[in-house]
């Protein structure tokens, strides 16, 4: 069987697909077509129902439980992971309301976390992730919210940090920020999407015991190059709960959820959106 499969260039997401991918794990059978682009691009195919497997945003995930069901393996979730509101200069509230802000994409989780601390903002400009930064440097717009591997380099770059959005999720909640996810169509038989789900958590696993194997793939796609802020993309994104969420991250997306239904910003959605297996 051969499914379409949707992930990021970015190293969290090629770190844990190398092995399932290129046959580094049991696959019985299965074959992946895969489809790589940037999260923003991959949300906006899974709204058209497109892709067979695939990497959401949980915010683009709301929206989405009636075609997709999220597995309980594949998430950049985790405390300390959020996006980062960042400018030349540092910005009061007031200002920052009145300011176009430059955001990578509107079903991106960092969206979703900008709307909840910054309710008031609405000059919003969505761009590739990639882009951001020099919208800010070059005055395209006030400020700007980075994600991915940018939290690593920005003060090199003479930015400065505004707001950690991640920060400002936990210090309300108390829980990680369920960044995105790795998703498969609803209408699948459950026996295929355990199979899926079993294989990429030994994904994974193969990943963390066999260091340096997936290194030529992460580097063929990666945006920045740099060894030292490769590693610490993987160490920051991959982690206890990208193999399985626990109750702990179960209760972080049911949190989103929650505050979303409040919000008005979700009417409705199916309370089985997640595969466990």
């Amino acid at each position: 069987m051969t499914l379409s499969f949707g992930f990021s260039p970015c190293p969290n997401d090629t770190f844990m697909v190398d092995a399932m991918l290129h046959d580094k794990i049991v696959t019985s059978g299965f074959h992946f077509n895969p489809v790589i682009k940037d999260v923003e691009d991959l949300n906006e195919l899974a709204f058209q129902g497109k892709l067979d497997i695939t990497k959401l945003s949980y915010h683009a995930f709301l929206q989405l439980t009636d075609i997709y069901q999220m597995l309980s393996s594949g998430s950049a979730l985790g405390f300390g992971v959020g996006p980062l509101l960042i400018a030349k200069n540092d910005m009061h509230d007031e200002e920052i309301n009145e300011s176009t802000i430059a955001l990578p994409g509107k079903w991106t989780t960092a969206h979703w976390l900008f709307t909840l601390k910054y309710p008031n903002a609405r000059k919003k400009q969505f761009m590739l992730f990639s882009e951001i930064e020099y919208a800010v440097a070059s005055g395209e717009v006030a400020a700007g919210v980075i994600i991915h591997e940018n939290r690593f380099t920005y003060a090199d770059r003479g930015f400065v940090k505004i707001t950690d959005l991640g920060t400002y999720w936990e210090e309300s909640t108390g829980l990680p920020i369920p960044l995105g996810g790795i998703a498969v169509r609803r209408s699948m038989d459950d026996g295929t999407k355990s199979m899926i789900l079993q294989m990429l958590r030994h994904s994974i696993e193969y990943a963390y015991a066999h260091p340096g194997e997936a290194s030529a793939f992460i580097h063929q796609h990666a945006q920045e190059m740099d060894p030292e802020v490769l590693k610490k993309h993987i160490d920051l994104y991959v982690n206890t709960y990208s193999l399985d969420l626990k109750c702990e991250g179960r209760e972080a997306i049911q949190k989103m959820f929650d505050l979303s239904t409040d919000s008005g910003l979700l009417v409705d959605y199916q309370p089985d959106y997640l595969f466990s297996g």
